[in-house]
């Protein structure tokens, strides 16, 4: 088994008319072993900017870390928040520094840009090579359970409701397929207001 999947775990991002969503599954596994039933793999980096990661956990979070650290700096220095195509440079770079030990992880990156009031979805390789699509992107190790599904839901300029609806049907179809995933799901749905989090329930098997 690869050391990305040893943990499991599947994130899903979606873009809409003006609005994305980035949502999750709840285990935590030691390969085919559930360890914990309630670890999202999404954080929040700022109000409108999220960021999910699969791969081996331990490796997430030390990422995670690293990049609210570079926010809290990003904010000091440059006296206004992060967006998320910056964002996204600064996971890349991070990345890419450790390239030659590099973390195994998935990251996915989700957010407003708050000037422009667009979507921003992106994901990355283990050392950042930045891949930006304008409609859905996944990882983990229920991705291509995924993917076939986001592709009959998923529709241009779909509302906030819209979104969450194709979000939510699409990530608990790949979590019935996924041995690595389950045990429900949370689903943040990002507009320019507010941020709406969701938990579903999901197969506990």
């Amino acid at each position: 088994m690869s050391i990305m999947s040893y943990t499991g775990g599947t994130i899903l991002a979606m873009a809409g008319e003006g609005c994305v969503c980035i949502g999750s599954d709840l285990r935590f596994g030691e390969q085919m072993t559930t360890i914990a039933t309630d670890v999202p793999k999404i954080e929040k980096l700022t109000d409108h900017v999220y960021i999910g990661m699969g791969g081996f956990h331990s490796d997430a979070r030390t990422v995670i870390d690293k990049m609210k650290f570079r926010r809290s700096l990003y904010e000091l220095r440059e006296f206004r928040t992060l967006r998320p195509e910056v964002a996204a440079t600064m996971l890349s770079n991070l990345l890419y520094h450790h390239r030659f030990g590099s973390y195994f992880c998935e990251p996915v990156i989700a957010g407003l840009d708050m000037e422009t009031g667009k979507p921003y979805i992106c994901g990355m390789d283990t050392i950042g090579c930045i891949a930006s699509p304008r409609d859905f992107i996944a990882v983990g190790t229920g991705q291509e359970y995924v993917l076939g599904v986001c592709e009959g839901f998923w529709r241009e300029n779909m509302s906030p409701d819209e979104l969450f609806e194709a979000t939510a049907q699409s990530l608990l179809s790949g979590l019935e397929r996924d041995a690595g995933s389950g045990w429900g799901a949370v689903i943040y749905t990002i507009t320019k207001d507010k941020v709406n989090v969701k938990t579903i329930k999901a197969r506990m098997d």
